[in-house]
Formats: C-alpha cells, structure tokens, sequence
C-alpha cells in the first residue's frame, strides 16, 4: 500500500472507531473529523474518495438503528431468498462464484507436510493482506498490522509445509474482488482446511448477498442446527479467509456488529462500504 493510501486508510479507521464508539450521539462532519487531526474539507474528500458516499452517508449504514432495521426489512426476504436458492450473487455488483474444496487428511498429514503454499502482500481498501494459496486454491488471507507477524501466524497453521513468497493466479483472481471494475470477478477457489461442521457453516456464509446482514441464529436455522447458534459462532469465528468467506456479514439479533477476527471497527468499515456500492 502506497504511503498516502496508508495514511488515508489510517485516518478512515481512526474516524470509523469513533463513529463506532459515538453513533448514538450522531456526530456530525466537524466531530469525525477533529478525531482524525484532519480539516472537515479534506477529511470529506478522503472519506467519500474511500467509501464512495459522505461519512453522514455512511454514520447512517453502521448506526445499530439502521442494523435493526436492515434485519428487520431484508433478513427474511432478499438474504433468506439467497440461502433457499443458493444464490451468492444476489446484490453483488458482479457475478462472483466461489468454490469451496476441503482439504483431505493426506493433504494436511503432519502439519501440512504434503503442501507447497505461496503467500503474498497486498492493500485492500481495509488495509493491508496476507494471502496464500496451495496449488488448489486460496488457504489463508488475513488483514494485518504487522507483515511478519502475520507471516509466523500463517506458517504456525501449516507447520510443516514449504513456503514461498509468490503472487500466483489463484491470488491475483482472490485480490480482484476489491477492484472497482465493471468487468466479471474471476472464479476463485479456496482450499480449506476445516470440520465438516466448520465448512458447512462457511459455504453458508458465502450465501449472505453483499450489502446484506443475517446473525448467529438465523445462519444456525438456514443450516439446520438451529440450536446451534453458539457452535456456528465459533465456527465463523474460525473462518481463515478473510473478506471472501463474509463473516463480516454476521451481527448479534440486537443489531450490534459483534466480534470480528479482524477488529471490530475495520467490520463496521467493511459493512458500510458494501451497502455504500449496492445502494439503490
């Protein structure tokens, strides 16, 4: 990520954590700013260059009223229309398909000893990535602080694989999600590492339409485990992709965003910036 975009996104996540800790109070362009050090002129700029609509726009997307009522109005119309069908593409601004292939004991025999994984660094628009792929498919993708810290984390998963640091195909079609073109995403394929539980509750999730919410105890009945709710918590808890597997997609029933692997405010970020470009 080039300097300035760093300093950008630095200043779009320290004004989302404090709309996260303020939005009851709906603070208005001159507060978000002042908590950036940023003029309310060019924090504007910065803000809607980012997320595509003003931050009082986007104040409106992650308040928890307006979560309310997204589950209110979508959960059991559009979002569950999606799970029935098995549709993924339901407000998404391309076609998008991904495929999800567990990996077999073999290929994960002995901490990963029969897996050759490439990984690569890379900017999003929530801030920087670590992605990974086998020959199969996308392993591991992880937002993070710290390069190398996130590199140990991916390498203390598979302990005794070989590592290379490469941009592969498999990653390239993985990171185009974030780009703003009109053109089709490629297909992208994911090669995972889970319980049969935890890759049911993960395809599940691949379901949830962008710009949509659903929470822990809907996704537990879509699955058939409707008692399940805490064992589903856990397992999207669990979720080693992220940003493709929408875990981010998942709030309490009270409308609060919840837990995030990644940070709860860099969730909300994520929220807002989905409904922002499936917006009517």
């Amino acid at each position: 990520m080039k300097v300035q975009e760093e300093i950008n996104f630095t200043k779009v996540a320290t004004a989302i954590e404090y709309i996260r800790s303020h939005f009851r109070e709906q603070p208005d362009l001159e507060a978000i700013a002042k908590a950036t050090h940023t003029s309310p002129y060019h924090f504007q700029r910065i803000f809607t260059d980012w997320a595509g609509i003003s931050p009082k726009k986007f104040l409106q997307y992650i308040s928890l009223e307006h979560a309310k009522q997204v589950l209110k109005n979508h959960q059991a119309s559009v979002a569950d229309a999606a799970f029935d069908t098995g549709l993924s593409g339901t407000g998404r601004l391309h076609d998008l398909f991904i495929n999800i292939e567990g990996m077999t004991p073999a290929e994960y025999k002995n901490g990963g000893s029969n897996l050759q994984i490439h990984y690569s660094f890379a900017a999003s628009p929530f801030g920087n990535l670590l992605v990974a792929s086998t020959s199969r498919g996308i392993c591991y993708m992880a937002f993070y602080e710290d390069a190398q810290a996130a590199l140990q984390e991916l390498k203390q998963r598979f302990p005794n694989a070989g590592f290379q640091e490469r941009l592969d195909q498999l990653q390239q079609n993985a990171l185009y999600i974030f780009q703003n073109s009109p053109a089709p995403l490629p297909e992208i394929k994911l090669h995972l590492k889970g319980t049969d539980f935890q890759l049911k509750v993960w395809e599940s999730l691949l379901k949830i339409p962008m710009g949509q919410l659903t929470t822990y105890g809907s996704l537990a009945a879509q699955i058939g485990s409707p008692k399940a709710s805490r064992a589903v918590g856990t397992a999207i808890g669990s979720n080693p992709v992220a940003y493709l597997i929408p875990c981010h997609r998942v709030i309490q029933s009270t409308g609060h965003t919840g837990g995030y692997m990644w940070g709860p405010s860099r969730k909300m970020a994520i929220i807002g910036w989905e409904q922002a470009r499936t917006k009517d």
